[in-house]
């Protein structure tokens, strides 16, 4: 079954002219999605239809065989992209070198289980680009909100009390985070890379953390929900993972602050 976009590339492209990039990349990293990367891609081609955008797959070898998937809808719709990461595993890692393959100028983050609602992506690329946000992130903590989707209450707690500990560390207020759904200037997020831990699950709040000065963030609610497909890949060594996080960043802003003393 074809992508209907296709088609309506195919004339431009056939006579040679040059096409622009797209000014919206969203960035999936993956891990046994097989069965919900087509049914991903159709729901992003019915609600983004204002910017141009690419869909941007990173799969960690998924042995149910995801990137045969992908790369399919990849031959038949240009703005479908895929990359095969082989010995390395990590959602943040992941994302990290998906928005490193981008060159537009607002990335969003989604997961690849169907969970977050890609009807928020327009609102989002809207708060950055005409409204002048750094980080438009994807809430289940304000008004209008909902986390109903997490699968059990080991999950909820693990969120709960996840959001409780980083906004201690936060020099912005944001209520969720923990949050896996958000976008984000990709010049900022390019510019923070070096200072990124790059393990764990929570790729938002290490991009928060990282920052030296305070980014404009908005907040926007969606209903996270239940999964399309497959199982969740959270378990315990979530907990550890955050911890190695925090305390790295608490390490970088002690010893910058440091340095700052000595040299003054």
């Amino acid at each position: 079954m074809q992508i209907s976009s296709v088609v309506a590339h195919s004339d431009t492209h056939d006579r040679g002219e040059a096409q622009p990039g797209p000014v919206l990349s969203i960035i999936i990293p993956c891990y046994n999605e097989r069965g919900n990367v087509e049914p991903l891609v159709r729901a992003v081609e019915q609600a983004v239809t204002h910017p141009h955008w690419e869909l941007i797959f990173v799969d960690d070898n998924s042995p149910d065989g995801t990137i045969g998937e992908i790369w399919r809808l990849a031959q038949l719709d240009s703005r479908v992209r895929g990359i095969l990461r082989v010995g390395r595993r990590g959602l943040s890692s992941a994302v990290i070198e998906g928005v490193l393959s981008s060159s537009a100028p607002v990335v969003a983050v989604m997961d690849g289980d169907m969970q977050h609602d890609e009807r928020l992506l327009e609102q989002m690329f809207d708060a950055i680009h005409n409204q002048g946000y750094d980080v438009a992130i994807g809430s289940r903590h304000v008004e209008g909100g909902d986390n109903s989707g997490l699968a059990n209450a080991w999950r909820l707690f693990l969120s709960n009390t996840g959001i409780r500990i980083a906004q201690c560390f936060l020099s912005v207020r944001v209520s969720d985070p923990m949050s896996g759904f958000f976008a984000v200037r990709r010049d900022l997020f390019v510019n923070s890379v070096a200072n990124l831990s790059g393990t764990g699950f929570k790729i938002l709040l290490d991009m928060l953390m990282a920052q030296k000065t305070t980014p404009r963030v908005i907040e926007l609610p969606f209903v996270f929900r239940s999964r399309h497909e497959g199982e969740s890949k959270m378990d315990s060594k979530v907990l550890v993972q955050f911890g190695q996080m925090i305390l790295q960043h608490m390490l970088k802003k002690k010893k910058r602050s440091l340095s700052a003393v000595s040299s003054s």
